[in-house]
Protein backbone atom coordinates (compact mmCIF):
# COMPACT_ATOMS: atom_id res chain seq x y z
CA UNK A 1 0.00 0.00 0.00
CA UNK A 2 1.37 3.64 -0.97
CA UNK A 3 1.40 5.85 1.68
CA UNK A 4 1.01 8.69 -0.84
CA UNK A 5 -2.40 11.09 -0.17
CA UNK A 6 -5.34 11.20 -2.09
CA UNK A 7 -4.45 13.70 -4.00
CA UNK A 8 -1.05 12.85 -5.43
CA UNK A 9 -0.83 11.09 -8.74
CA UNK A 10 2.37 9.90 -10.94
CA UNK A 11 0.43 11.50 -14.32
CA UNK A 12 -1.97 14.60 -14.44
CA UNK A 13 -3.83 14.88 -17.61
CA UNK A 14 -5.27 18.34 -18.24
CA UNK A 15 -8.23 17.99 -20.56
CA UNK A 16 -10.65 15.22 -22.09
CA UNK A 17 -10.46 15.96 -25.37
CA UNK A 18 -9.05 13.62 -28.03
CA UNK A 19 -5.40 14.24 -27.40
CA UNK A 20 -6.34 13.92 -23.41
CA UNK A 21 -8.48 10.98 -23.32
CA UNK A 22 -5.58 8.99 -25.10
CA UNK A 23 -2.93 10.73 -23.00
CA UNK A 24 -4.60 9.59 -20.04
CA UNK A 25 -5.40 6.02 -21.95
CA UNK A 26 -1.39 4.95 -22.20
CA UNK A 27 -0.27 6.93 -19.17
CA UNK A 28 -2.47 4.28 -16.35
CA UNK A 29 -2.10 1.60 -19.04
CA UNK A 30 1.82 2.02 -18.32
CA UNK A 31 1.41 1.67 -14.70
CA UNK A 32 0.89 5.45 -13.85
CA UNK A 33 -1.83 6.41 -11.36
CA UNK A 34 -3.69 8.54 -13.71
CA UNK A 35 -6.32 11.23 -12.91
CA UNK A 36 -7.78 12.84 -15.68
CA UNK A 37 -8.79 16.73 -14.99
CA UNK A 38 -11.99 18.65 -17.36
CA UNK A 39 -13.41 21.43 -17.02
CA UNK A 40 -16.88 20.32 -19.37
CA UNK A 41 -19.01 17.95 -17.54
CA UNK A 42 -18.31 15.46 -20.13
CA UNK A 43 -15.37 14.27 -21.65
CA UNK A 44 -14.96 14.88 -25.72
CA UNK A 45 -17.34 17.74 -26.63
CA UNK A 46 -15.60 18.78 -29.33
CA UNK A 47 -15.47 15.21 -31.06
CA UNK A 48 -18.83 15.08 -30.69
CA UNK A 49 -19.53 17.67 -33.08
CA UNK A 50 -16.89 17.17 -35.24
CA UNK A 51 -17.37 16.24 -39.24
CA UNK A 52 -20.91 17.15 -39.21
CA UNK A 53 -21.44 14.97 -36.45
CA UNK A 54 -19.69 11.95 -38.13
CA UNK A 55 -16.10 12.50 -36.72
CA UNK A 56 -13.28 12.16 -39.46
CA UNK A 57 -11.16 10.07 -37.21
CA UNK A 58 -8.19 10.60 -39.70
CA UNK A 59 -6.81 9.56 -42.95
CA UNK A 60 -6.46 6.57 -45.26
CA UNK A 61 -3.37 8.76 -47.11
CA UNK A 62 -1.28 7.54 -44.25
CA UNK A 63 -2.23 4.18 -43.94
CA UNK A 64 0.53 1.39 -44.84
CA UNK A 65 -1.96 -1.18 -45.58
CA UNK A 66 -5.35 -0.54 -46.64
CA UNK A 67 -6.64 -3.94 -45.07
CA UNK A 68 -6.08 -1.84 -41.81
CA UNK A 69 -9.64 -0.92 -42.05
CA UNK A 70 -12.07 -3.54 -42.14
CA UNK A 71 -15.25 -1.60 -43.16
CA UNK A 72 -16.06 -0.52 -46.78
CA UNK A 73 -13.52 0.86 -48.69
CA UNK A 74 -14.92 3.53 -51.53
CA UNK A 75 -13.92 2.53 -54.78
CA UNK A 76 -13.22 6.29 -55.85
CA UNK A 77 -10.26 6.15 -53.34
CA UNK A 78 -7.10 5.07 -54.83
CA UNK A 79 -5.26 2.50 -52.59
CA UNK A 80 -1.96 3.62 -54.67
CA UNK A 81 -2.18 7.08 -52.73
CA UNK A 82 -1.36 5.41 -49.38
CA UNK A 83 1.92 7.16 -48.13
CA UNK A 84 1.81 5.87 -44.41
CA UNK A 85 3.28 8.77 -42.10
CA UNK A 86 4.58 10.60 -44.82
CA UNK A 87 1.41 11.54 -45.54
CA UNK A 88 0.39 12.94 -42.40
CA UNK A 89 3.55 14.91 -41.59
CA UNK A 90 3.10 16.64 -45.20
CA UNK A 91 -0.43 17.71 -44.35
CA UNK A 92 0.99 20.03 -41.41
CA UNK A 93 3.56 21.81 -43.93
CA UNK A 94 6.24 23.01 -42.04
CA UNK A 95 5.48 21.41 -38.68
CA UNK A 96 4.90 17.92 -40.36
CA UNK A 97 8.92 16.64 -38.87
CA UNK A 98 8.29 17.39 -35.41
CA UNK A 99 5.48 14.98 -35.51
CA UNK A 100 7.45 12.31 -36.86
CA UNK A 101 8.24 10.33 -33.67
CA UNK A 102 4.45 10.67 -32.48
CA UNK A 103 3.65 8.92 -35.61
CA UNK A 104 5.89 5.88 -35.73
CA UNK A 105 4.43 4.91 -31.94
CA UNK A 106 0.82 5.97 -33.33
CA UNK A 107 0.39 5.29 -36.76
CA UNK A 108 -2.72 5.68 -38.63
CA UNK A 109 -2.77 1.66 -39.05
CA UNK A 110 -2.65 1.23 -35.40
CA UNK A 111 -5.22 4.18 -34.55
CA UNK A 112 -7.62 2.45 -36.67
CA UNK A 113 -6.80 -0.68 -34.70
CA UNK A 114 -7.76 1.24 -31.16
CA UNK A 115 -10.94 1.86 -32.30
CA UNK A 116 -12.07 -1.13 -34.41
CA UNK A 117 -10.91 -3.01 -31.56
CA UNK A 118 -13.10 -1.20 -29.21
CA UNK A 119 -16.12 -2.55 -31.73
CA UNK A 120 -16.13 0.69 -34.28
CA UNK A 121 -16.28 -0.55 -37.53
CA UNK A 122 -14.62 2.21 -39.69
CA UNK A 123 -14.89 2.98 -43.49
CA UNK A 124 -13.13 4.72 -46.19
CA UNK A 125 -14.56 7.39 -48.55
CA UNK A 126 -13.79 8.52 -52.02
CA UNK A 127 -11.65 11.37 -50.64
CA UNK A 128 -9.59 9.58 -48.56
CA UNK A 129 -11.72 10.35 -45.06
CA UNK A 130 -12.11 7.45 -42.76
CA UNK A 131 -15.19 7.65 -40.62
CA UNK A 132 -16.89 5.05 -38.39
CA UNK A 133 -19.25 3.32 -40.64
CA UNK A 134 -22.05 4.12 -38.35
CA UNK A 135 -21.73 7.90 -39.48
CA UNK A 136 -21.79 8.54 -35.97
CA UNK A 137 -19.36 10.79 -33.64
CA UNK A 138 -20.87 9.02 -30.49
CA UNK A 139 -19.46 5.85 -31.35
CA UNK A 140 -16.15 7.17 -31.17
CA UNK A 141 -16.05 9.25 -28.02
CA UNK A 142 -17.46 5.76 -26.86
CA UNK A 143 -14.68 3.51 -27.46
CA UNK A 144 -12.62 6.09 -26.15
CA UNK A 145 -14.07 6.01 -22.89
CA UNK A 146 -14.32 2.72 -22.47
CA UNK A 147 -10.61 2.34 -22.88
CA UNK A 148 -10.09 4.92 -20.73
CA UNK A 149 -12.54 3.33 -18.21
CA UNK A 150 -10.17 -0.39 -18.21
CA UNK A 151 -7.22 1.52 -18.01
CA UNK A 152 -7.77 2.55 -14.84
CA UNK A 153 -7.35 6.48 -15.17
CA UNK A 154 -9.35 8.21 -12.48
CA UNK A 155 -11.31 10.75 -14.50
CA UNK A 156 -12.63 14.18 -12.44
CA UNK A 157 -15.34 16.56 -14.69
CA UNK A 158 -16.44 19.91 -13.67
CA UNK A 159 -12.59 20.47 -12.68
CA UNK A 160 -10.75 23.21 -14.46
CA UNK A 161 -7.48 23.36 -13.89
CA UNK A 162 -6.53 27.30 -12.76
CA UNK A 163 -2.71 27.57 -13.02
CA UNK A 164 0.38 24.48 -12.20
CA UNK A 165 3.84 25.41 -10.41
CA UNK A 166 6.29 23.28 -9.30
CA UNK A 167 5.65 21.70 -5.80
CA UNK A 168 9.17 20.14 -4.52
CA UNK A 169 9.96 17.48 -7.40
CA UNK A 170 6.11 17.44 -8.16
CA UNK A 171 3.45 19.76 -9.76
CA UNK A 172 0.69 21.59 -7.99
CA UNK A 173 -2.32 21.78 -10.13
CA UNK A 174 -5.06 24.77 -8.14
CA UNK A 175 -9.02 23.19 -8.55
CA UNK A 176 -11.45 24.78 -7.70
CA UNK A 177 -12.17 22.67 -4.70
CA UNK A 178 -8.49 22.30 -3.83
CA UNK A 179 -5.41 21.61 -5.21
CA UNK A 180 -3.73 18.09 -6.87
CA UNK A 181 0.18 17.02 -6.99
CA UNK A 182 1.32 15.01 -9.63
CA UNK A 183 4.94 13.64 -10.73
CA UNK A 184 4.22 14.82 -14.13
CA UNK A 185 1.96 16.79 -15.99
CA UNK A 186 0.39 16.51 -19.75
CA UNK A 187 -1.01 19.72 -21.06
CA UNK A 188 -3.68 18.65 -23.43
CA UNK A 189 -6.48 21.48 -22.88
CA UNK A 190 -7.09 21.98 -26.61
CA UNK A 191 -6.77 25.52 -28.51
CA UNK A 192 -9.73 28.48 -28.98
CA UNK A 193 -11.18 26.92 -31.81
CA UNK A 194 -15.16 25.87 -31.26
CA UNK A 195 -14.90 27.87 -27.68
CA UNK A 196 -18.37 26.98 -26.99
CA UNK A 197 -17.05 23.60 -26.49
CA UNK A 198 -14.54 24.75 -23.29
CA UNK A 199 -11.79 25.18 -25.76
CA UNK A 200 -10.97 28.70 -24.48
CA UNK A 201 -7.09 28.91 -25.04
CA UNK A 202 -6.43 28.33 -20.80
CA UNK A 203 -3.42 26.16 -22.05
CA UNK A 204 -1.53 28.78 -23.52
CA UNK A 205 -1.57 30.80 -20.72
CA UNK A 206 -0.35 27.97 -18.16
CA UNK A 207 2.22 27.17 -20.31
CA UNK A 208 3.91 30.78 -20.74
CA UNK A 209 3.33 31.59 -17.06
CA UNK A 210 5.90 27.84 -16.66
CA UNK A 211 8.43 29.81 -18.76
CA UNK A 212 7.03 28.57 -22.91
CA UNK A 213 6.75 30.45 -25.73
CA UNK A 214 3.30 30.97 -27.58
CA UNK A 215 3.40 31.27 -31.44
CA UNK A 216 -0.03 33.96 -32.18
CA UNK A 217 -3.04 32.13 -32.12
CA UNK A 218 -5.69 32.60 -34.85
CA UNK A 219 -8.15 30.81 -36.34
CA UNK A 220 -7.49 28.17 -39.03
CA UNK A 221 -9.78 25.11 -41.54
CA UNK A 222 -12.57 28.23 -41.37
CA UNK A 223 -14.46 30.68 -43.86
CA UNK A 224 -13.15 33.53 -45.41
CA UNK A 225 -14.60 36.53 -45.73
CA UNK A 226 -13.92 38.29 -48.97
CA UNK A 227 -14.51 41.92 -50.14
CA UNK A 228 -16.75 41.92 -53.09
CA UNK A 229 -20.61 42.79 -51.93
CA UNK A 230 -21.64 39.86 -54.80
CA UNK A 231 -20.37 37.31 -53.36
CA UNK A 232 -22.96 36.36 -49.89
CA UNK A 233 -25.49 36.98 -53.06
CA UNK A 234 -24.22 33.99 -54.09
CA UNK A 235 -24.97 32.12 -50.57
CA UNK A 236 -25.84 28.50 -51.05
CA UNK A 237 -24.03 27.86 -54.26
CA UNK A 238 -21.79 24.93 -54.46
CA UNK A 239 -19.14 23.85 -57.17
CA UNK A 240 -17.40 20.73 -56.17
CA UNK A 241 -13.88 20.48 -58.35
CA UNK A 242 -12.17 24.30 -58.37
CA UNK A 243 -8.83 25.49 -57.09
CA UNK A 244 -8.41 27.60 -54.67
CA UNK A 245 -5.47 29.74 -53.42
CA UNK A 246 -4.24 32.20 -51.67
CA UNK A 247 -1.61 34.80 -52.79
CA UNK A 248 0.33 37.61 -51.29
CA UNK A 249 1.93 41.10 -53.22
CA UNK A 250 4.41 38.51 -54.89
CA UNK A 251 5.92 35.21 -55.46
CA UNK A 252 4.13 31.59 -55.35
CA UNK A 253 0.81 31.12 -53.90
CA UNK A 254 0.94 30.74 -50.42
CA UNK A 255 -1.69 27.60 -49.85
CA UNK A 256 -3.55 25.73 -52.71
CA UNK A 257 -6.23 23.58 -52.83
CA UNK A 258 -8.16 21.64 -55.43
CA UNK A 259 -11.50 20.55 -53.85
CA UNK A 260 -15.29 21.74 -53.51
CA UNK A 261 -16.48 25.84 -52.09
CA UNK A 262 -19.73 26.84 -51.04
CA UNK A 263 -20.80 30.50 -51.43
CA UNK A 264 -22.10 31.50 -48.01
CA UNK A 265 -23.78 34.82 -46.30
CA UNK A 266 -20.19 36.10 -45.13
CA UNK A 267 -18.06 34.85 -47.90
CA UNK A 268 -17.25 31.55 -49.01
CA UNK A 269 -16.30 27.79 -47.37
CA UNK A 270 -15.64 24.11 -48.16
CA UNK A 271 -12.97 21.83 -47.93
CA UNK A 272 -10.53 23.57 -50.55
CA UNK A 273 -11.34 27.23 -48.27
CA UNK A 274 -10.91 25.90 -45.40
CA UNK A 275 -7.53 24.24 -46.30
CA UNK A 276 -6.16 27.83 -47.88
CA UNK A 277 -7.50 29.12 -45.06
CA UNK A 278 -4.26 28.28 -43.06
CA UNK A 279 -2.41 30.82 -45.01
CA UNK A 280 -4.54 33.88 -43.86
CA UNK A 281 -4.08 32.49 -40.16
CA UNK A 282 -0.06 32.47 -40.48
CA UNK A 283 -0.19 35.87 -42.25
CA UNK A 284 2.37 38.47 -41.29
CA UNK A 285 0.88 41.58 -39.57
CA UNK A 286 0.06 44.55 -42.20
CA UNK A 287 -0.16 42.22 -45.14
CA UNK A 288 -2.98 41.93 -47.45
CA UNK A 289 -3.72 38.09 -48.94
CA UNK A 290 -5.58 37.43 -52.01
CA UNK A 291 -7.93 34.38 -52.87
CA UNK A 292 -8.19 33.24 -56.45
CA UNK A 293 -10.13 30.59 -57.61
CA UNK A 294 -9.90 28.72 -60.47
CA UNK A 295 -13.16 27.38 -62.30
CA UNK A 296 -11.62 25.28 -65.08
CA UNK A 297 -8.68 23.30 -63.38
CA UNK A 298 -8.43 21.11 -66.27
CA UNK A 299 -8.74 23.15 -69.13
CA UNK A 300 -5.39 25.38 -69.29
CA UNK A 301 -6.14 29.30 -70.18
CA UNK A 302 -5.30 29.13 -73.89
CA UNK A 303 -7.75 26.46 -74.22
CA UNK A 304 -10.23 28.02 -72.72
CA UNK A 305 -9.88 31.60 -74.26
CA UNK A 306 -9.77 29.34 -77.67
CA UNK A 307 -13.39 28.01 -76.58
CA UNK A 308 -14.57 30.99 -75.81
CA UNK A 309 -13.77 32.36 -78.65
CA UNK A 310 -15.05 29.79 -81.07
CA UNK A 311 -18.19 30.00 -78.90
CA UNK A 312 -18.65 33.46 -79.40
CA UNK A 313 -18.74 33.46 -83.34
CA UNK A 314 -21.73 30.82 -83.19
CA UNK A 315 -24.95 32.67 -83.53
CA UNK A 316 -25.96 35.24 -81.08
CA UNK A 317 -26.42 33.85 -78.03
CA UNK A 318 -25.63 35.61 -74.52
CA UNK A 319 -22.49 35.19 -73.36
CA UNK A 320 -24.13 34.63 -69.44
CA UNK A 321 -25.13 31.92 -71.63
CA UNK A 322 -22.03 30.28 -72.90
CA UNK A 323 -20.67 30.63 -69.64
CA UNK A 324 -23.21 28.83 -67.95
CA UNK A 325 -22.37 25.70 -70.29
CA UNK A 326 -19.97 24.79 -67.15
CA UNK A 327 -20.92 27.04 -64.50
CA UNK A 328 -24.44 28.40 -62.80
CA UNK A 329 -26.16 30.93 -64.81
CA UNK A 330 -25.98 33.41 -60.98
CA UNK A 331 -22.35 32.79 -60.97
CA UNK A 332 -21.72 33.36 -64.70
CA UNK A 333 -23.75 36.50 -64.45
CA UNK A 334 -21.72 37.58 -61.22
CA UNK A 335 -18.55 37.05 -63.03
CA UNK A 336 -19.81 39.30 -65.82
CA UNK A 337 -20.34 41.89 -63.47
CA UNK A 338 -16.84 41.46 -61.57
CA UNK A 339 -15.10 41.93 -65.25
CA UNK A 340 -17.27 44.93 -66.01
CA UNK A 341 -19.13 43.12 -69.19
CA UNK A 342 -22.38 43.91 -69.74
CA UNK A 343 -24.91 41.34 -68.93
CA UNK A 344 -26.64 41.84 -72.32
CA UNK A 345 -23.20 41.26 -74.11
CA UNK A 346 -24.23 38.62 -76.82
CA UNK A 347 -21.05 36.61 -77.99
CA UNK A 348 -20.28 38.61 -81.14
CA UNK A 349 -20.13 41.64 -79.65
CA UNK A 350 -17.76 40.09 -77.06
CA UNK A 351 -14.25 42.26 -77.37
CA UNK A 352 -11.36 40.97 -77.31
CA UNK A 353 -10.18 42.92 -74.32
CA UNK A 354 -13.77 41.78 -72.24
CA UNK A 355 -12.82 38.36 -73.68
CA UNK A 356 -9.41 38.47 -71.78
CA UNK A 357 -10.71 39.85 -68.72
CA UNK A 358 -13.64 36.90 -68.95
CA UNK A 359 -10.91 34.22 -69.65
CA UNK A 360 -8.71 35.54 -66.89
CA UNK A 361 -11.46 35.27 -64.32
CA UNK A 362 -12.48 31.76 -64.71
CA UNK A 363 -8.68 30.73 -64.55
CA UNK A 364 -8.05 32.98 -61.26
CA UNK A 365 -11.15 35.07 -60.45
CA UNK A 366 -8.97 37.40 -57.36
CA UNK A 367 -11.08 38.27 -54.22
CA UNK A 368 -9.22 39.79 -51.35
CA UNK A 369 -9.46 38.48 -48.17
CA UNK A 370 -11.24 40.65 -45.10
CA UNK A 371 -10.52 38.47 -42.64
CA UNK A 372 -12.22 35.01 -41.45
CA UNK A 373 -15.06 34.11 -39.48
CA UNK A 374 -13.20 33.64 -36.06
CA UNK A 375 -12.45 30.95 -33.93
CA UNK A 376 -16.28 30.52 -33.40
CA UNK A 377 -16.42 28.89 -36.81
CA UNK A 378 -12.66 27.65 -36.90
CA UNK A 379 -12.03 23.90 -36.70
CA UNK A 380 -8.75 24.05 -35.26
CA UNK A 381 -6.27 26.69 -34.10
CA UNK A 382 -2.95 28.34 -35.48
CA UNK A 383 -0.48 28.78 -33.12
CA UNK A 384 0.00 27.84 -29.77
CA UNK A 385 3.21 26.26 -27.93
CA UNK A 386 6.31 26.38 -29.99
CA UNK A 387 7.91 23.69 -31.03
CA UNK A 388 11.20 24.19 -30.72
CA UNK A 389 10.75 24.04 -26.59
CA UNK A 390 8.95 20.50 -26.85
CA UNK A 391 11.05 17.36 -27.65
CA UNK A 392 9.78 15.65 -30.48
CA UNK A 393 10.28 12.21 -29.32
CA UNK A 394 8.86 12.32 -26.10
CA UNK A 395 6.45 15.32 -26.01
CA UNK A 396 7.98 16.60 -22.68
CA UNK A 397 8.85 20.52 -22.49
CA UNK A 398 12.55 20.61 -23.02
CA UNK A 399 12.26 23.93 -20.29
CA UNK A 400 9.91 22.63 -18.03
CA UNK A 401 11.32 18.91 -16.51
CA UNK A 402 8.51 17.14 -15.93
CA UNK A 403 5.54 19.14 -18.36
CA UNK A 404 4.25 17.26 -21.57
CA UNK A 405 2.28 18.79 -23.85
CA UNK A 406 -0.39 17.06 -26.96
CA UNK A 407 -2.72 18.09 -29.12
CA UNK A 408 -3.92 21.34 -30.32
CA UNK A 409 -2.27 23.41 -27.40
CA UNK A 410 1.05 22.65 -29.74
CA UNK A 411 1.88 25.02 -32.66
CA UNK A 412 0.42 22.64 -35.14
CA UNK A 413 -2.30 22.81 -37.39
CA UNK A 414 -2.80 20.56 -40.49
CA UNK A 415 -5.31 20.46 -43.44
CA UNK A 416 -8.71 19.57 -43.46
CA UNK A 417 -9.90 15.56 -43.25
CA UNK A 418 -9.44 13.52 -40.28
CA UNK A 419 -5.29 14.86 -40.05
CA UNK A 420 -5.83 17.06 -36.93
CA UNK A 421 -7.21 14.05 -35.06
CA UNK A 422 -4.65 11.43 -36.24
CA UNK A 423 -1.85 13.96 -34.61
CA UNK A 424 -4.22 14.40 -31.50
CA UNK A 425 -3.88 10.56 -31.12
CA UNK A 426 -0.49 10.31 -31.51
CA UNK A 427 1.03 13.01 -29.60
CA UNK A 428 -1.66 12.05 -26.70
CA UNK A 429 -0.37 8.36 -26.76
CA UNK A 430 3.67 9.40 -26.79
CA UNK A 431 3.12 12.05 -24.55
CA UNK A 432 0.97 9.80 -21.81
CA UNK A 433 3.73 6.98 -22.54
CA UNK A 434 6.84 9.30 -21.90
CA UNK A 435 5.27 10.80 -18.59
CA UNK A 436 4.38 7.47 -17.12
CA UNK A 437 7.75 6.63 -18.02
CA UNK A 438 10.46 6.46 -15.69
CA UNK A 439 11.81 10.03 -13.92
Amino acid sequence: MSDRPADAYDVAVLGAGAAGLVAATRAAECGARTVLLEKNRKPGVKILISGGTRCNVTNARGLRRIESITGPVDPGFDPKLLRGVRAIQDAFGPGGPFLGPALRRLDVDRSARLFEDEGVTLKVEANGKIFPLSDTAVDVLAALTRRLGRSGAEARYLAPAKGIARDGSSFRIDLPDGPVHARRVVLAVGGRSFPGCGTTGDGYAIAKALGHSIVEVRPALVPLKVVPEWVPTLRGLSLPDVVASVHGSTGPALAQRREAILFTHTGLSGPAILDVSRAEARRAEGDRLELRIDFHPDVPREELDRRLQAEARRGKAAVATLLSADLPHRLAECILDHCGVPRSRTGPDLSRAERVKLVGALKGLALPIAGTLGFEKAEVSSGGVALEEVDPKTMQSRLVAGLFFAGEVLDLDGLIGGYNFQAAWSTGWLAGEAAAGPA
